[in-house]
């Protein structure tokens, strides 16, 4: 049996819009994602928008993308596929996400390049 590579779950939140559904539900967007730890695929993906078709169209543009390189691919997708309000406090959860695990990496690596 194969060995199954380890992942972890990270999450990014923005603010939404006033005046949207998802911003009175939520206030915020929540994106999470279960990402294989090593090498930075996304194997699984969920975010707090309102309808369930926008919450699986999300996670269709993400699943099995990497936060170690795709995710510029990625935001030019979602910007030109996603036309809800909730766009780019989408891409700003991404980021965010994508900033918490290149944290993860490099005190995983024992701070290679960083001040202690």
């Amino acid at each position: 049996m194969a060995k199954q590579a380890e992942t972890i779950f990270v999450t990014g939140y923005a603010r939404l819009p006033a005046g949207i559904t998802a911003g009175e539900l939520y206030r915020v967007v929540g994106v999470g994602l279960e990402v294989e730890a090593a090498s930075g695929r996304i194997v699984a993906a969920e975010c707090t928008l309102a309808t369930q078709l926008g919450r699986d169209f999300v996670r269709r543009i993400l699943v099995g993308r990497s936060l170690e390189g795709d995710l510029p691919a990625v935001f030019q997708e979602i910007e030109r596929r996603y036309q809800g309000y909730a766009q780019k406090a989408i891409i700003t959860a991404l980021k965010t996400i994508q900033d918490k695990y290149r944290s993860l990496r490099e005190r995983e690596r024992g701070g290679e390049g960083t001040a202690s």
